[in-house]
């Protein structure tokens, strides 16, 4: 099943490529620049052990295109709206995973959040109803994906309106070696997507003995 990765360029959406090539998934990153896609596509390919799936480029069209089913969005906030406007046509029938966190402009320790309330929520009334929107992998950090020889280090908080579209993205977020949670309803990207600011404000305080840190569901020691 291949996936699609729109923004796969940057950071977050190179580290889930390894990472989900590595778990035998075949990826194709989607962008603007089509040769830059594969540029980068080439290079991620050679970070990835033998038996990997393989990570192809494109622009972004033709790798929504590719993906059976799931496409992740991983633009910048900034491009978020205008990547969903130009891309709904081909989205019929997909189920779009977003893992976009509207920060403020400047600020990354504040949000912008947009009238609707939330990334997730914004996309899912510019497609409409009848494509899947759902929230996830908002708090992991970018470093964290692209190292390859650690764990990830949180569990995934997965929301959407769709329940069924819900479960299959905890599946296939489940295939990274990480605990997926029914987070609920689209509206619940509202408190999860905000914690991501709170993460990098915890990240990168002097205060704190760590940095990269994530989102942990634990259980209690009683019953």
């Amino acid at each position: 099943m291949t996936i699609a990765i729109l923004g796969g360029t940057g950071p977050q959406g190179k580290g889930l490529a390894l990472r989900f090539a590595r778990a035998g998934i075949p990826v194709m990153l989607g962008s603007r620049n089509a040769e830059r896609a594969e540029e980068i596509a080439a290079e991620l390919n050679g970070l990835i052990p033998d038996g990997s799936a393989a990570i192809s480029g494109g622009d972004n069209e033709a790798a929504v295109s590719a993906a059976e089913e799931m496409v992740i969005l991983s633009v910048p906030w900034s491009a978020h709206n205008a990547t969903l406007e130009q891309l709904k046509p081909l989205l019929a029938g997909k189920i779009l995973v977003d893992i976009v966190v509207p920060l403020a402009e400047g600020d990354p320790k504040k949000m912008d959040m947009p009238p609707q309330g939330s990334a997730t929520e914004a996309a899912q009334e510019i497609l409409g109803k009848e494509i899947p929107v759902i929230g996830a992998l908002h708090n992991v950090s970018a470093h964290t994906l692209n190292n390859l020889d650690g764990d990830i280090n949180c569990d995934i908080l997965v929301c959407g309106n769709q329940l069924a579209a819900r479960k299959k993205v905890m599946d296939l977020v489940s295939t990274l070696g990480v605990q997926a949670y029914n987070a609920g309803d689209a509206q619940s990207a509202r408190c999860i997507e905000a914690m991501t600011s709170i993460l990098i404000r915890i990240n990168i305080s002097k205060a704190v003995p760590f940095t990269h840190a994530g989102v942990k569901i634990w259980a209690p020691e009683h019953s």
